[in-house]
């Protein structure tokens, strides 16, 4: 155990959003997603109530996605602003990612408040980021303007909500330096 505090700073410091434009043709192994679908449900959570929910979608299931994005674009635009272009591009992310996962929140109103269901869930996604980062794998936590209808097409219950899209794939993304101001600016020990 002597590393892991060493390896814990260097992984959490090292973790960057990496997009679907330099994600590479290469496959992420379902045993690697189920690893970081596992690490997922360790987060902290309050009164118990896991209130996470995953839908993965890999293969040929992305399409299904990537065609909601196109026909929504197609849906509320005008027909004489409609592009062919950005109707395909509509679809870009999730044809280019390896792996997308919906991430979900089931709210348990009479146990807690909203808003601890959705920090649990925001921890469950840091623990996401962070097991990718660790085997190589680039992602980001897209939230789009349209969770509601998003979650409808996702056919979510009535005690889900969906809180955005998990985007994965292998990389060829330079490293970059983090942007953070110094913590020293934002703590006051009193």
């Amino acid at each position: 155990m002597g590393n892991s505090a060493e390896i814990i700073n260097n992984t959490i410091r090292s973790r960057r959003s990496i997009f679907p434009p330099s994600y590479i043709e290469k496959e992420i192994p379902v045993e690697i997603i189920n690893t970081i679908l596992e690490n997922a449900n360790y987060a902290p959570t309050h009164k118990l109530t896991e209130p996470w929910r995953f839908i993965v979608f890999k293969g040929d299931s992305r399409q299904k996605l990537a065609g909601f994005f196109s026909e929504r674009y197609k849906a509320v635009t005008p027909p004489e602003s409609f592009s062919q272009a950005r109707y395909d591009a509509a679809s870009d992310k999730v044809l280019k990612s390896d792996c997308v996962i919906a991430v979900n929140m089931e709210v348990h109103p009479d146990k807690v408040p909203e808003w601890e269901e959705t920090a649990s869930v925001a921890c469950a996604v840091q623990n996401m980021w962070l097991t990718a980062t660790a085997y190589g794998i680039g992602s980001y936590w897209s939230s789009p303007a349209i969770l509601d209808i998003l979650g409808q097409f996702l056919e979510l219950p009535a005690n889900q909500k969906c809180l955005g899209l998990f985007f994965m794939g292998y990389h060829d993304a330079p490293e970059a330096p983090a942007r953070r101001t110094p913590i020293e600016n934002k703590v006051i020990w009193a």
